[in-house]
């Protein structure tokens, strides 16, 4: 069975409700699955200074109580993982980079070479940032000796109005018309995307597990 971890942030519950989506994919194809968020950095008083966000902001924090928080036992325990975070001007969003900022003695160890990864974001507008964000991440797995598998433009639903993005499901929230609460608009293509990418990614991983250990 392979190890699927799917680590996330989020901030006003897009990104969460991909991961959420994202677990249920590996756990239907038959993987072992942890799906882990990291939490916020800030608390409520330091919070972005304007009132959607901040309605949104706590709501979400609810929601999500109840989902474990991503450990770097949870990386080593993986033999794939499925990243997700909001874009923050072209970037990943603080409270993962900070995460990933505490691996450096598994890295040292070699612990994250030729695990897979892959990685899904959500940004405020159509043209946020989504794909520096992705790419911003892949940085970080080129320094681990990582394998990256994107969804690539390999499955029709990639072509969907909503998605169109071959490094990483894409989300796009934005205002909503009710005053004091962002957009949730994370759409049906985009579920079915992110079950698309993480289908593919356990592949990979399963092929690539079974592949080393017969050398």
């Amino acid at each position: 069975m392979t190890n699927v971890a799917i680590i996330y942030y989020s901030g006003t519950g897009n990104v969460h409700k991909l991961a959420v989506a994202a677990a249920g994919a590996a756990e239907k194809a038959g993987a072992e699955v942890r799906l882990r968020r990291v939490p916020e950095l800030v608390n409520e008083s330091l919070a972005p200074d304007f009132t959607e966000w901040t309605q949104s902001w706590e709501e979400h924090a609810q929601t999500a109580r109840d989902v474990a928080l991503a450990s770097v036992d949870d990386l080593d325990w993986a033999d794939a993982v499925l990243w997700g975070t909001p874009g923050r001007y072209g970037l990943l969003a603080a409270p993962l980079k900070q995460f990933i900022d505490q691996t450096f003695a598994l890295h040292a160890r070699r612990g994250l070479v030729n695990k897979v990864m892959s990685a899904f974001t959500s940004t405020g507008t159509q043209h946020g940032g989504q794909e520096s964000t992705i790419l911003s991440l892949s940085n970080v797995f080129y320094h681990w000796g990582a394998i990256i598998v994107p969804p690539g433009v390999v499955d029709d639903i990639q072509l969907a109005p909503s998605n169109g993005n071959p490094y990483g499901v894409s989300a796009v929230a934005g205002l909503q018309a009710v005053p004091g609460h962002l957009a949730e608009n994370v759409t049906e293509d985009n579920l079915a995307a992110i079950e698309f990418q993480t289908r593919r990614t356990l592949e990979i991983a399963t092929a690539l597990r079974k592949g080393l250990s017969t050398d």
